[in-house]
């Protein structure tokens, strides 16, 4: 029988739309075994690449036969990827446009390459999407088993509120057969910021620019980040004190800077951005939380493992 880490090392896994590494990087602490990613974006691509030493690819994946024939060379068991969310965000006008048709594209390549398992990531309400049925459906007429859940990022070693939805599409397995593992080993309360930075913070409270004045924008760092955004906008001189905010802009409150920002996205502090503030900030927020990423990867090892057969094996 195969150690746990032995087992996930045997694991080949592509991550297809990949930015730049959040969910290559939580999966590979894990110990699954990256061996190649694809994105279109070419910023993205120039960051995985200083912080990755397998190939990656700028690649059009909306080009599905195209993409699978590329990627079918790396005979990958596992396939994750977190198509493009924009047109389900709550920020943009809930619209289904191009890109989410690249939720769809994502299940047509996993159900061509057919690998053991695939992993999706996405934003919480895609769960409302039409794109979403019919990727579910792409792949349970490929044979696979369909698991899939909403996670609040802070009860899973994220100092933040970020509710993301994945999917695990495994063959051999039924429906549901990963969900009372992810849920049962998510934490009992919510990790703060000051939980995850202990003394490294000097600050009490910060300034995150919402997304409207009627919500809050000053917040405790003894409590979970707000969501990661793109905008990082400097406290407006004329900012008028929300009811809930937890104090005044006057008491030495600041922004949070990029860097703290990547580290709340639990990015190590190694990993290398680069590129202008404003792009470095867009790849930090449209990344999946490393820290996420690992979590997942981890429940996702402990039932294949706990299903491991000669079966299984030979596959793999």
């Amino acid at each position: 029988m195969l150690g746990k880490a032995e087992f996930a090392h045997r694991l080949r896994t592509v991550d297809l739309f990949a930015g730049c590494g959040g969910l290559s990087l939580g999966f590979s602490l894990a110990g699954f075994d990256i061996v190649a990613a694809y994105d279109n974006w070419e910023l993205a691509q120039a960051v995985y690449r200083k912080n990755f030493d397998h190939d990656t690819y700028l690649f059009d994946l909306s080009d599905v036969l195209g993409a699978v024939k590329h990627i079918t060379k790396y005979a990958p068991d596992v396939i994750i990827g977190g198509p493009p969310c924009q047109d389900f965000s709550i920020a943009g006008k809930r619209v289904e446009a191009s890109r989410a048709s690249l939720t769809v594209a994502f299940a047509e390549i996993v159900a061509r390459v057919s690998p053991r398992v695939a992993v999706m990531e996405n934003v919480y309400n895609i769960e409302k999407s039409n794109s979403l049925q019919i990727a579910k459906r792409v792949l349970a007429e490929a044979g696979y088993g369909i698991t899939s859940r909403v996670i609040n990022a802070s009860f899973a070693g994220v100092p933040q509120m970020r509710r993301r939805f994945f999917l695990i599409a495994a063959k051999g397995l039924g429906d549901d057969a990963f969900g009372d593992q992810i849920d049962r080993n998510l934490a009992d309360h919510p990790m703060t910021v000051a939980d995850y930075f202990g003394k490294a913070m000097d600050v009490e409270y910060y300034y995150a620019h919402p997304r409207s004045y009627k919500r809050r924008a000053v917040f405790s760092i003894h409590e979970p980040s707000a969501t990661i955004r793109r905008v990082n906008r400097p406290i407006p001189d004329n900012y008028t004190r929300h009811p809930a905010d937890k104090a005044s802009v006057t008491d030495g409150v600041r922004i949070l800077t990029t860097e703290e920002r990547s580290r709340i996205q639990t990015f190590p502090e190694d990993f290398v951005f680069h590129g202008s503030k404003s792009e470095r900030e867009h790849l930090i927020a449209n990344a999946v939380p490393v820290k996420l990423a690992e979590y997942i990867a981890n429940q996702v090892l402990a039932v294949l493992k706990a299903w491991q057969s000669p079966k299984l094996k030979r596959s793999i």
